[in-house]
């Protein structure tokens, strides 16, 4: 896209009524009305790797249903997002859920395709297993990237049942493969038991940094963000949000429900904090609608998804005039 092109925006809600009409993530274009985008949203309805509940396969349209109601213009970082850059849903990944090698393979081969057209990627999982390919990817474009991990959970276990592709292991595999940038890694809203001590020993080995859901309570998400922004600097940021790093009560819907968790505002604050930095990529993953209560889970998962695509938004734009 030029700079003189002007983005396509969502369906106008005063012409047709937000319960009407196609399901595409905000009511955008999909991907082929706009010919390409400068964010991509894409689905991967994938959820075969979890250890409990299952069903956040079916999360990503959840997600996309839920964004009906969001509005052109957000007041929280005084950014209209689909009018800085062209935003458009580029559908789903269609991926084996019987193999998941296959599956795996198949997210990063779709993600590569996607991003080599120039566009950033917004994924709606599916289950935390796809960060992996979704990182490869985007460190094959950027070079080992920073990431901070919105998560009740550390994700850095070794192995499941012998498996090493699960939702509980993405990021140790990350490290180990050497595509992240070991220097500027954080989980944030970290909380509950864990199998033992020695998790978090071999977590700070890999160079993650822990702010748990109490910190946020206790210092606040102001110092919080103020934190993370120091953290990452301005070096290619990826963006992965588990939603079970909100609360059950914010979150019911997911497939590892931990007590003690971060708000929505909260979360939603924190990542409007991030605005200065250079975000590449993201997903917000593991809503599994089945355990949803009046789309609390999709709703908060919406409006995360929407922060995030301003925040690259504004990062496009911000280059584009430089």
């Amino acid at each position: 896209m030029s700079n003189n092109d002007t983005p396509r925006g969502p369906v106008d809600s005063s012409r047709v009524p937000r319960y009407a009409g196609p399901a595409t993530f905000a009511r955008l274009p999909r991907l082929d009305e706009v010919g390409r985008a400068d964010v991509a949203v894409v689905g991967v309805p994938f959820d075969s790797g979890v250890s409990y509940r299952p069903g956040a396969r079916f999360g990503g349209n959840a997600i996309r249903e839920a964004s009906r109601l969001l509005r052109p213009y957000n007041p929280a970082q005084d950014a209209s997002p689909f009018a800085l850059a062209q935003v458009a849903d580029a559908g789903d990944i269609a991926v084996n859920p019987f193999d998941i090698h296959e599956a795996v393979e198949t997210v990063e081969a779709a993600a590569d395709d996607l991003l080599s057209t120039g566009a950033r990627l917004m994924t709606l999982g599916g289950d935390h297993t796809i960060a992996l390919p979704l990182l490869r990817a985007v460190a094959r474009k950027h070079g080992p990237v920073a990431l901070l991990h919105f998560d009740a959970h550390l994700d850095t276990w070794d192995t499941y049942f012998g498996a090493e592709y699960t939702h509980g292991t993405p990021f140790r595999r990350a490290v180990e493969e050497g595509i992240l940038d070991t220097s500027a890694l954080s989980h944030v809203g970290t909380r509950g038991p864990l199998y033992g001590k020695q998790d978090l020993t071999d977590d700070e080995k890999m160079g993650f940094g822990i702010v748990t859901s109490a910190d946020v309570m206790r210092r606040g998400v102001d110092e919080v963000a103020d934190q993370l922004r120091r953290r990452v600097g301005d070096r290619p940021l990826y963006v992965s949000v588990d939603i079970d790093c909100l609360d059950p009560a914010h979150a019911p819907g997911t497939g590892t429900p931990e007590a003690g968790g971060m708000t929505s505002r909260e979360l939603l604050e924190i990542l409007r904090g991030l605005a200065p930095c250079n975000l590449v990529s993201a997903d917000v993953v593991e809503v599994a609608p089945a355990y949803d209560h009046a789309e609390i889970t999709s709703v908060a998962a919406s409006h995360t998804a929407y922060e995030l695509t301003t925040l690259m938004s504004r990062r496009i734009a911000e280059d584009r005039s430089k």
